[in-house]
């Protein structure tokens, strides 16, 4: 039941905060209402959320260093985060994820759009897109526990880096497209930037190393099991 979901939003506008909560609350949904980043934080230390929304520009703390705290509680650090923002141009856009977002709901925010968009997210935390256990011998993707365990050291992946590396490792040195993994890692219902997918390459070649995944130009990725 939808009463049972539960969404956390983070916005320093009373006006946006009453819209967005009074609109979820008449979907069924319970939600809790921030005004700032360390609100936010405070709220998702004491319970799980199944998403949370963070307007970008707040005071106190903004939506990228909330976002950033966020991921690094027990609580959080798998929840789809998704930001409130006025801004579409691609750098803001790939600090957002650099920060460990999934996704923005740009302003000025619809209704429709709204839930639409909200629904889709929460279908996202359902999904169960990642592969059973892997073992390839250097590489460990351990499903129940979120854990990556790369040449004997621990990785706790956010939940997108996760899903997308334990698709890739489901089938070495098969090259899968982008739109394959934009459809079975964020949904076709899901509109995304162009570069979500680099980014998120990017960051797990950041604490894998750059071998593991090949980029084969205008087509996609593969892991390569023999790198």
């Amino acid at each position: 039941m939808k009463n049972t979901i539960k969404i956390l939003i983070a916005d320093d506008d009373p006006d946006i905060l009453e819209f967005i909560s009074y609109n979820l609350k008449n979907e069924g949904y319970f939600v809790v209402c921030a005004n700032n980043g360390n609100e936010a934080i405070k709220a998702a230390s004491q319970q799980t959320f199944n998403l949370i929304i963070l307007d970008v520009m707040m005071p106190v703390m903004d939506g990228i260093e909330t976002c950033q705290k966020l991921r690094k509680l027990d609580t959080t650090k798998n929840t789809i985060i998704t930001y409130l923002t006025a801004r579409n141009d691609d750098y803001s856009q790939i600090v957002g994820l650099d920060a460990g977002a999934d996704d923005y709901i740009i302003k000025p925010i619809k209704v429709n759009l709204l839930l639409s968009k909200v629904r889709a997210l929460l279908r996202r935390s359902n999904q169960s897109s990642v592969n059973p256990d892997v073992n390839t011998g250097d590489l460990i993707v351990d499903k129940e526990r979120y854990l990556v365990v790369f040449q004997g050291k621990e990785h706790i992946l956010p939940k997108k880096e996760f899903e997308l590396l334990s698709y890739l490792v489901s089938k070495p040195g098969r090259v899968f497209t982008r739109d394959e993994i934009l459809s079975e890692i964020w949904g076709d219902d899901i509109i995304i930037g162009d570069r979500t997918i680099d980014v998120h390459i990017r960051k797990i070649r950041e604490k894998l190393g750059n071998d593991l995944f090949k980029t084969i130009k205008g087509v996609g990725y593969k892991y390569d099991l023999h790198n």
